[in-house]
């Protein structure tokens, strides 16, 4: 059975069976009620009758019952009661619906009580047959009992007057049923119109793939509704933007409409225009957001959407592809520079001038082996090493003279160190040495590398001989897109610099090159 007709089967029993039992709840409350006001209307009719003088009179004449019959049957032809009787101390009635049962005893045996003085009201079967009766005894003037007054209604007449109440209830339990049918229908459609008619284990299904797809997303994404409120931020979101992620559902709570307004979501619902690529400054971070309205069938804005980068991670992805292609440039260069030097040792062994051929293979053998050799030894690290090597490489093909400090010692890193943000420091430190010197005001094209492996700290200290820092820029090295260079894509590898630092929790500082250029010194402590 599909979901629509399964809520519509529930609702509407659940209807039915609460029209049911209030609607016997109520007939049983009234029908009590009933009876109750019955029992008290019969005994203050009796009670009337019983204070009345001509009935008390009546009881010292030679026949009471020609007197007091007439009275009683006007009294209860106008209260509607089945009958009324008066009787005297022995029991005989004096009044009767009935003419026969005049003069007859009364029937019912509840009379002793009445005679003590005390008033009741009583179910009893009488000559009548079974009813509710009240009863009061009648007084002289002397106050002594004379005789009793009995005011009855049938349970015959009372039960088709609760029928006649028991109708109208069942008349508005059916209508409230069909209003409740035609009410859960309209519900039903409006719960399948707006489920787009998928059964719950169908949405179910979506919603767990729809996680899994928003935690897969390296990008973080946010999403509000129409009034600002965040509804939707997945684990990426949550980390770019600092936030705390809740237990029962994925929301940002801290600073809510603070980050909203940065991501420049309050705008796209104002507008509705989507807008792509665009910076924004949140905690500190620039982002690069796209954010898009959500509407509705009816083309209403009912939220947006932000998607959104760091852009330090942008930036590292496309440094990457740079020293990609770059590296591609060296090997060409190589590759070039390698061929002239196999036509030059060609050429030598052609003119039969072997010694120079000798010589001239054994120098540039002794250079690459002995760069090759103290790295390995000094830097054991695969990692490092690589990237030292790659950067002799590259600084060779730019005609840069990179020069490691003999007395460097790289030896033990710890394993807590994290080497992928010591690769961040070291290589974006020589590539800001290298476009350092090749700057204009550079003092020559030189760098220095320093690598210390201490008891407590590790020290890497990268000297290169450019136009140096100037005091007015000092204090702006590391801030995010500060860059005096007027290409495109700058201003971003320092400032990874000092955050890679910052999470190794350590120190970056720069000072001048008494030779004319800039020293940058960071330290590294080995137990956080």
């Amino acid at each position: 059975m599909r979901f629509h007709s399964k809520l519509m089967l529930i609702i509407c029993s659940l209807l039915l069976g609460v029209i049911v039992i209030l609607g016997i709840t109520f007939e049983l409350m009234l029908a009590d009620a009933l009876e109750k006001e019955i029992g008290r209307r019969a005994l203050d009719t009796a009670k009337t009758v019983a204070q009345m003088e001509e009935i008390k009179q009546a009881f010292y004449t030679e026949d009471p019952a020609k007197i007091i019959n007439p009275i009683a049957e006007k009294i209860r032809v106008s209260t509607n009661a089945a009958f009324i009787t008066v009787g005297n101390l022995q029991g005989i009635r004096y009044s009767h619906p009935d003419p026969d049962e005049i003069g007859k005893p009364m029937v019912g045996g509840d009379n002793e009580t009445v005679f003590e003085g005390n008033s009741i009201i009583s179910e009893t079967v009488g000559s009548l047959g079974p009813g509710l009766r009240g009863k009061t005894p009648i007084y002289n003037e002397a106050g002594q009992v004379i005789g009793v007054v009995s005011v009855g209604f049938l349970f015959a007449d009372i039960n088709e007057t609760i029928e006649s109440y028991r109708d109208r209830i069942v008349l508005v339990g059916i209508i409230t049923l069909l209003l409740g049918v035609v009410c859960t229908m309209l519900l039903a459609r409006n719960v399948k119109k707006a489920i787009f008619g998928l059964e719950p284990a169908s949405i179910g299904r979506l919603y767990q793939e729809n996680q899994a797809v928003l935690e897969s997303i390296r990008e973080g994404i946010v999403a509000v509704n129409e009034t600002g409120a965040i509804t939707l931020a997945n684990q990426t979101a949550q980390r770019l933007l600092g936030q705390k992620q809740e237990k029962e559902r994925d929301c940002l709570t801290e600073k809510q409409d603070d980050l909203v307004h940065a991501l420049g979501l309050t705008e796209v619902i104002e507008t509705g225009e989507a807008e792509f690529d665009r910076e924004a400054l949140v905690n500190e971070q620039v982002l690069i957001v796209n954010r898009v309205p959500i509407k509705d069938a009816n083309n209403q804005i009912t939220g947006a959407v932000a998607s959104f980068r760091n852009r330090s991670e942008l930036f590292e992805v496309t440094q990457e592809l740079s020293r990609v292609k770059e590296y591609a440039e060296v090997l060409r260069s190589q590759t070039h520079e390698y061929s002239n030097k196999l036509h030059l040792i060609s050429g030598l062994i052609q003119l039969e001038s072997y010694q120079e051929a000798i010589q001239f293979i054994s120098s540039e053998l002794d250079a690459h082996v002995s760069h090759t050799r103290f790295i390995l030894q000094e830097v054991p690290d695969p990692l490092i090493a690589g990237l030292l090597l790659g950067k002799l490489n590259q600084a060779n093909e730019r005609k840069i003279e990179l020069k490691i400090d003999p007395e460097s010692n790289f030896r033990e890193i710890p394993a807590a160190i994290d080497r992928a943000q010591l690769i961040v420091i070291l290589g974006n430190l020589l590539d800001n040495a290298m476009d350092a010197v090749w700057a204009p005001g550079a003092f020559a094209q030189e760098i220095t590398i320093f690598l210390l492996d201490m008891e407590e700290v590790l020290l890497i200290e990268v000297e290169d001989r450019g136009p140096g820092i100037s005091r007015e820029h000092a204090e702006r090295v590391f801030e995010l897109g500060f860059s005096t260079k007027q290409q495109p894509n700058h201003g971003y590898g320092l400032h990874l610099v000092q955050q890679a630092v910052s999470q190794l929790h350590g120190n970056i500082t720069h000072t001048g090159n008494p030779a004319g250029g800039t020293i940058f010194t960071v330290t590294l402590p080995k137990e956080v």
